[in-house]
């Protein structure tokens, strides 16, 4: 309807131009669309992160389904959409279960429930049928963008799936064995493969492929207004491709990249944000009691003295590799998952919500078969409705390019408890938590008027400082 209503308003401006003898030029006036300001640190420092499992976020699995609960995103604070692989999926060799490929199923329709891995694209320009059409796709992005949120797509630079085109007319984009047959990926420590068989490794000592492969993410820029990419294995491609590659992009206009690494060589030139891979383990580690929270606080100064002051990562308690391979939130992370999920909005960086994680997802969803998240408002959402508020509104969280800094609080029992402050412009948050499964019983001094917003509901500051919290009990509070 937008279209066609700026189709009329150009028809009315040309009829106005012709009836007006002052524009000699026969200048058009039409007014165009209002766009979403253009991303920015300022936009990022604030944000929250939203991981779209499109297959699996509803019963049809497509583009229109998920558009119609964007605007409720709002509620949690998300700022950024990234949509898993939207790109068709290839046959050849597709990932059924186990070990086992397409080929192996000798039952038709057992085999037709296996839809195969999103990494394995057949077409870098191209939209899943299954998905949609990129109509509704540029629906999708421009529900986003009146909606206040930025969309990035999943980029799968380090192969391709062994239906793709490159395979018959540019085989020398690819790594290829002795035989000079293309080979799926290898581990470059061993030689052997990682085991991804439905995908054929790109080798990128070829610069005709970078010259394709950078053409190929400019067209969802400038064709379909996306606002950048996560960047999938990124460490596994040359920096000097992504270097090149965001230089080009960026010329239609900025974008936002995010790299599936904490690689901080990656951050010089190409990558806004990379994972906190390290921090993640150690979450799960300290909820399973292998760690203490010396662990973690060893953590905190080597990431002070390993990265630049402007570098930054994305936190998170679930992702899609995650969840499928490794176990749920309550699996991984048990009775201390509400403090851990607070701890990703607190610590500097950017907090990652996994579609499922809102609505308090307690399954593992199927990687290469149909699957649907829950869709049933529990316990989960209002906690991330107000932590994405906090992480929204409150400078003192404030964690892309100028990261509020963050101050660890000394207690009396620093093996259980974590507690660290972050300030900035007169705001104060801090975070006070019981690491372990045990109650605890410790002291600590928090100079300040500060109100309890999130956790322990009895909490008072005290003269004394002494105070008691159960078993992964936490609290977040804010200066008044």
């Amino acid at each position: 309807m937008k279209k066609i209503s700026i189709f009329f308003l150009g028809l009315l401006a040309l009829t106005s131009c012709k009836n007006d003898p002052d524009n000699a030029a026969g200048e058009i006036a039409v007014e165009q669309e209002q766009k979403i300001e253009p991303v920015s640190d300022d936009v990022l420092a604030s944000a929250v992160i939203y991981e779209a499992n499109i297959r699996q976020y509803s019963p049809e699995g497509t583009f229109d389904a998920f558009t119609e609960d964007i605007p409720q995103l709002k509620d949690l604070g998300v700022k950024v959409i990234w949509l898993m692989p939207i790109y068709p999926i290839s046959e050849t060799k597709r990932k059924a279960t186990g070990d086992l490929s397409i080929e192996d199923i000798e039952d038709p329709e057992e085999r037709e429930k296996y839809l195969g891995s999103y990494y394995a694209i057949s077409d870098y320009t191209d939209v899943n049928p299954n998905f949609g059409t990129k109509e509704d796709l540029d629906e999708l992005v421009e529900t986003a963008h009146e909606n206040g949120m930025y969309v990035i797509l999943d980029w799968v630079a380090n192969h391709t799936g062994w239906d793709h085109q490159w395979l018959k007319d540019h085989p020398e984009f690819y790594t290829q064995n002795e035989k000079g047959e293309p080979v799926d990926p290898l581990n470059p420590a061993t030689g052997e493969s990682w085991g991804w068989t439905d995908v054929a490794d790109l080798n990128y000592d070829n610069k005709e492929l970078w010259k394709e492969m950078t053409e190929d993410m400019k067209y969802w820029i400038a064709e379909h207004d996306i606002d950048g990419f996560r960047a999938d294995v990124a460490g596994e491609v040359p920096t000097e491709f992504w270097d090149q590659a965001v230089v080009e992009v960026k010329k239609i206009k900025p974008v936002f990249m995010l790299a599936e690494s904490e690689d901080k060589d990656l951050f010089h030139n190409s990558f806004d944000m990379g994972y906190n891979w390290e921090g993640h383990h150690l979450m799960n580690e300290m909820a399973q009691g292998k760690v203490t929270v010396k662990a973690w606080d060893d953590y905190m100064k080597k990431i002070d003295t390993t990265y630049q002051q402007d570098d930054y990562l994305m936190n998170f308690v679930t992702n899609h590799d995650e969840n499928s391979w490794n176990g749920t939130v309550t699996e991984r992370m048990g009775d201390a998952s509400e403090a851990m999920v607070a701890l990703t909005y607190t610590i500097p960086g950017m907090p990652l919500i996994y579609s499922g994680q809102e609505y308090d997802m307690d399954k593992r969803l199927k990687f290469f078969e149909k699957d649907t998240i829950p869709k049933a408002k529990g316990k989960m959402w209002p906690v991330l409705e107000k932590l994405g508020e906090l992480k929204n509104s409150n400078p003192a969280l404030h964690g892309a390019k100028e990261a509020a800094p963050h101050n660890r609080i000394q207690t009396s029992n620093d093996a259980k408890v974590l507690a660290f402050e972050r300030a900035a412009n007169g705001d104060k948050v801090v975070y006070v938590a019981n690491m372990s499964d045990k109650p605890v019983e410790f002291t600590m001094e928090v100079t300040g008027n500060f109100t309890p917003y999130i956790g322990k509901k009895d909490f008072e500051l005290t003269e004394n400082g002494n105070y008691k919290f159960g078993p992964w009990e936490y609290v977040v509070l804010v200066n008044n």
